[in-house]
Formats: structure tokens, C-alpha cells, sequence
């Protein structure tokens, strides 16, 4: 079904759009909660006629939308997680993560126009951030390791005890062959057939 959107739902689409859904969709969710209207012809008349009567409206909020992201050029995140030793983050870094840095940098963004696929292991992603239906910010975000020391740590003592297990069984290795000679030298000595003696003259 056609329905004429009351607010912006990320996702689907912004004020005005008139967008299509599953029917359940529109008549349990979107009409109750009032976040949009049954796109009928007579609604999309008035739709077309506020539009026009809007139009002045609507360019100063896309600029207004423009203004902000152009504070959002260049930004790029790095937000520290903890990790285990696997890289696999303990939990996950999202919209909520980006938006606190932002604030952090004095950048008040609602979270709820930030869209980024749930960061589940360190590494490189993308947050965009939707000020407008004409105006979208991508910001680069990249997850590290809170506790990268420790990793550090973790890893370089378990490399010593893999070195030093190495060694001991290395040294192990080579004193079982030295054995295994010197026992195979002390058979061939005992296999070794005597000398005859000369026979005695008559």
C-alpha cells in the first residue's frame, strides 16, 4: 500500500515521501502511531499543494541541513572497544558509539539519523549520518582495541611459552637420539663375533 510519510522513519524514507509498505506495516504501525496517511488521491493533492506552499520552507531546512553537515567534513572516528584475543569485540560499536564521539567532538547528532552496520571485530567501517533526504554525511569509523596492551602482553607470554615448551622438548628430542646412539653403539659391540683363537701345535 501508498502511504504518505508524516516524519522521517530511517530506512524508508523522509517527510513526505509517499512510499510503499506491506499493508500490515501501514495499518498496525504506521497510521496508529500517526507517522503516516493512507496515500489516497485526494491525499496526495493536498500533499502536492502544501509541497508548493512549503517550498520556501523546505530549501532553508535543506540548507540548514547543509550548514551541519558541512561541520562533519573531514571527521573521522576512532573508538576503542574492548576485544579478545581473537579480535571479536566484547559486545558491539553502532549508531549510539558514533554519536557520543561526535559529542565528544562538539557535534551534537541525533542518533537516530545515524545508520552504520553493528561493528562485531576491529577494523575500518562507515557512519552515515542523514540530515536530509538531499543531504547525507559518511564518516569514516575505525574500531580498535581498548585494551591493546594487554593483548600485547597476552600474546607476547604466551609466544614465550610456546619458545620455551619449544626448546625443552627440542632439547628432549636431542638427548633421546644421543641415547638411542650411544645404545646402539653399546649393541654393536656386544653383537660383534670374537676372534678365533689360532689352534695349539701338536
Amino acid at each position: 500500500m501508498e502511504i504518505i510519510l508524516k516524519e522521517d522513519i530511517i530506512g524508508l524514507g523522509f517527510k513526505n515521501d509517499i512510499v510503499n509498505v506491506k499493508s500490515g506495516y501501514g495499518r498496525n504501525y504506521l497510521i496508529p502511531q500517526g507517522k503516516g496517511v493512507i496515500a489516497s488521491p485526494s491525499a496526495k493533492k493536498v500533499l502536492a499543494e502544501n509541497l508548493k506552499q512549503q517550498a520556501h520552507k523546505l530549501a532553508a531546512l535543506k540548507a540548514a541541513a547543509e550548514e551541519k553537515a558541512a561541520q562533519l567534513e573531514g571527521v573521522a572516528l576512532e573508538i576503542a572497544a574492548k576485544v579478545s584475543a581473537t579480535g571479536q569485540l566484547y559486545g558491539s560499536v553502532g549508531a549510539a558509539q558514533v554519536a557520543d564521539e561526535l559529542v565528544k567532538l562538539g557535534k551534537d547528532v541525533d542518533r537516530k539519523i545515524i545508520t552504520m552496520k553493528d561493528a562485531k571485530k576491529i577494523g575500518d567501517y562507515s557512519a552515515l549520518v542523514h540530515f536530509h533526504k538531499e543531504v547525507t554525511v559518511e564518516i569514516p569509523v575505525k574500531v580498535v582495541a581498548e585494551n591493546a596492551a594487554e593483548l600485547k602482553a597476552a600474546a607476547e607470554a604466551e609466544a614465550a611459552i610456546k619458545a620455551a615448551a619449544d626448546a625443552k622438548k627440542a632439547a628432549a628430542d636431542e638427548a633421546a637420539a644421543a641415547e638411542a646412539a650411544d645404545e646402539a653403539e653399546v649393541l654393536e659391540a656386544l653383537d660383534a663375533p670374537a676372534e678365533a683363537e689360532a689352534p695349539a701345535e701338536a
